[in-house]
């Protein structure tokens, strides 16, 4: 794994350590975070952080800075987005991005 997709894992792993039902996959490329198994987030092997926001809050997620769609196998995954490291610089800017995708996965069945 590239060091700066390890480091952001790292920063993830931080920021989640309180989470009940957290695992990690290797996906995407990269190491993707599942709560209570739904992917919730990742970090890629180009350093951007992976957020799942769902379908419905993908536009407005998207209009913020430094934001872009998932598009993994050429083309783009609904209710998914990429944040480049500018835009989680600092641990609260992650945190929250983080409480956004928590906020959508936490009101998905558990599988």
């Amino acid at each position: 794994m590239k060091p700066e997709t390890e480091d952001l894992a790292s920063r993830i792993r931080v920021a989640l350590r309180n989470e009940q039902n957290l695992s990690e996959r290797n996906m995407f490329g990269g190491v993707c975070f599942m709560l209570n198994g739904n992917m919730l987030c990742g970090a890629s092997n180009t350093g951007n952080l992976l957020l799942r926001v769902g379908a419905e809050r993908e536009a407005d997620a998207r209009t913020k800075p430094h934001t872009t769609e998932m598009n993994f196998t050429g083309r783009p995954m609904r209710g998914y987005i990429y944040v480049m490291p500018p835009g989680f610089a600092d641990d609260q800017d992650l945190a929250k991005w983080l409480a956004t995708a928590k906020e959508f996965v936490c009101g998905l069945p558990p599988k």
